[in-house]
């Protein structure tokens, strides 16, 4: 059943310390979500909006441009401090103090790095290179001094060397099962294009091994001709989404987002701010 769900959105002027939005860019708008209700992505204590209840409830609201039900554990999101902390090409060389970590991974040129600088507001933190393939370590960024944005080696770039390609494969594999401090992958997917079949194994590969992901989509301020055959970003989403469902038991969460328009950076850190939260407290 699809249900539209017509919910408030969160007001930036709020100023208590526990707001999850202080700080944070977001209009004071209402806006039309449309989405069915067994896609939604509900954090854990948190109850699930229903059809007769989901228009007037202000207890459970949706980002823009996602599934994610915003909870109680979605506070103190903003980013006021960043640094680069480490490069490593092994999982047991990461840092070793127990905060909790998210880690962004796309296909080459997907936008990584640049959505990275746009989440911490610093144009070079990670760097960004119109050739890609660049990032070939694990590299921990430390954010607020209390937990770390990870930046992955990109995949599927046809120009590395076989070798390096399969080194990368294993090191980020072996993160992705061994870190303990892993709260969640961010797959970064380009939205302006089809589904390609490389981003489709790696989400199943993540939805098989039981891996924490949300999907982040790049690229959706561009905008395809219909009369040249392409597609519109939700189009995309909505495709891609279809032919990974059946690798997961309950739809993962996911955002579109643009680091031109910065549309879903907001978003990300209150997502980020929640699975953080709760994660620490259990």
């Amino acid at each position: 059943m699809v249900v539209l769900l017509q919910l408030p959105r969160f007001h930036a002027s709020l100023s208590t310390t526990s707001d999850p939005t202080q700080n944070l860019d977001i209009p004071a708008e209402e806006t039309d979500v449309q989405v069915s209700l067994e896609k939604l992505f509900v954090p854990p204590e948190t109850d699930a909006p229903s059809a007769g209840s989901a228009t007037s409830s202000l207890s459970a609201r949706i980002l823009k441009g996602s599934n994610i039900v915003l909870a109680k554990y979605a506070r103190d999101a903003q980013i006021s401090q960043a640094e680069f902390v480490k490069s490593s090409v092994r999982t047991e060389d990461c840092p070793s103090d127990g905060l909790p970590e998210f880690a962004l991974v796309g296909r080459s040129n997907v936008g990584k790095s640049s959505l990275l600088n746009s989440l911490v507001r610093r144009k070079r933190l990670a760097l960004t290179s119109k050739k890609p393939g660049k990032t070939q370590c694990i590299n921990h960024f430390r954010i607020n001094d209390s937990w770390y944005l990870v930046d992955l080696p990109g995949y599927g770039y046809a120009a590395a060397p076989q070798e390096l390609r399969i080194d990368w494969e294993k090191f980020t594999k072996d993160y992705f099962l061994n870190r303990p401090t892993l709260v969640s992958v961010f797959l970064l997917i380009d939205a302006s294009i089809p589904a390609r079949k490389i981003d489709l194994e790696y989400a199943s590969w993540l939805g098989v091994n039981q891996i924490p992901m949300t999907l982040i989509f790049t690229k959706c301020d561009k905008r395809k001709k219909k009369k040249n055959g392409g597609k519109r970003p939700e189009e995309n989403v909505n495709d891609f989404q279809e032919l990974i469902r059946a690798f997961f038991q309950t739809a993962p969460p996911w955002i579109m987002t643009s680091s031109v328009t910065n549309q879903g950076r907001d978003e990300i850190l209150l997502h980020m701010a929640q699975l953080r939260n709760y994660w620490l407290k259990h």
